[in-house]
């Protein structure tokens, strides 16, 4: 027989457990929020009525039903630690952590009277902190948890809550959600970080990045991520990118054979094989990587009027995260890819310069 989840404890009130807070708030079944962060933090979601209780410390946290991890990788694991042995009986310990192997192989060289469940949600937005928090943040996302939640009972109350911020769950197991994370998140940030770097070639008449067309953008637009959010990251999942790194390299060592034996077969298959891969990926869900949205916008060649833009986006507090000129006839204009975090964002951006007299293309 499952507990019912009234009291709930968010330590870390950051985008993600501001997020929790507020969508729980908002779905009027009336749980009790408390939440454990900097005080100026509290303050303001006390203000808010996104929670009804600061907590002192992350100790305070275990009375209650539920208790959410959303602190940065490396403080969550810390705060793991430190409550997963004294958690009550039927009480749930859960983490929102971009790593789960670290945290199931510590919950099971414990013993506790609680129950953990790791959880990864597929949703994010390119400025973090409580201020940026969003209530629908979750709203039809993958919500990856590591327990199958069908086959425990006690486990119902849970998915209850989760299926409250609106988001779709999957079941993974801890270990192969880390071997997923580094095939399709970790290895192509090092190999845009890397393919960067290897470009970034130059001799006295060129600079090889001056020649770099939008696909190799495209390639390499996470390479601009900050090696802060990385390093941790990195660490703790340090086996499976390194065995991911082993399987791209025997990849590539094939490709180099192909070509070095003019083996127009082989490359022409693998190619094929690429590209019927590539079609089965799912267009609109979230992933392990952020995916960014595109407009294009047609902008007259007149002075200006980029100005124009970004100060009206400015206006509205919305970040391009990317911006391209893609072609341009001088003395007419060009057509501009700006990139947003999201697809809410850059709709909102489109209607704002639809406003003020811009046109889009379709692409």
């Amino acid at each position: 027989m499952s507990k019912e989840i009234k009291n709930i404890s968010i330590i870390g009130l950051g985008l993600i457990g501001g997020s929790i807070a507020k969508a729980l708030k908002n779905s009027n079944n009336n749980f009790f929020i408390s939440a454990f962060d900097k005080e100026d933090v509290l303050l303001t979601a006390l203000h808010d009525k996104v929670i009804d209780k600061s907590l002192k410390s992350i100790d305070d946290a275990l009375d209650s039903d539920l208790i959410f991890l959303c602190l940065p990788l490396e403080q969550n694991l810390i705060a793991f630690k430190e409550l997963a042995p004294k958690i009550f009986r039927n009480t749930i310990l859960t983490d929102v952590s971009g790593i789960k192997l670290a945290f199931q192989n510590e919950w099971n060289s414990i013993k506790s009277k609680g129950f953990y469940i790791g959880g990864h949600p597929m949703a994010g937005k390119e400025k973090g902190g409580y201020e940026n928090s969003d209530p629908l943040l979750f709203e039809n996302s993958v919500y990856i948890v590591t327990e199958d939640l069908n086959k425990v009972s006690e486990f119902n109350e849970f998915k209850n809550i989760i299926e409250l911020l609106g988001a779709n769950i999957l079941f993974i197991p801890a270990k192969q959600h880390d071997v997923i994370a580094a095939s399709v998140s970790h290895l192509p940030q090092l190999l845009a970080v890397t393919l960067v770097n290897t470009a970034s070639l130059k001799t006295d008449d060129y600079n090889f990045l001056d020649l770099a067309a939008g696909g190799f953008r495209d390639l390499t637009r996470i390479a601009s991520s900050d090696f802060n959010i990385w390093d941790e990251v990195i660490r703790k999942n340090k086996n499976q990118i390194i065995a991911a790194i082993d399987e791209f390299s025997y990849e590539l060592d094939n490709v180099k054979k192909w070509i070095s034996q003019n083996n127009s077969d082989k490359l022409s298959k693998y190619f094929d094989d690429a590209r019927k891969s590539r079609d089965e990926i799912p267009k609109n869900s979230k992933g392990f990587i952020t995916p960014i949205y595109d407009i294009f916008i047609f902008v007259k060649d007149e002075p200006g009027v980029i100005s124009k833009i970004s100060t009206r986006l400015y206006e509205a507090n919305i970040n391009i995260k990317d911006i391209e000129l893609l072609k341009i006839r001088e003395g007419t204009g060009g057509t501009f890819r700006l990139s947003f975090a999201s697809k809410d964002i850059a709709e909102k951006a489109k209607a704002l310069l639809e406003n003020i007299g811009f046109k889009f293309k379709d692409h």
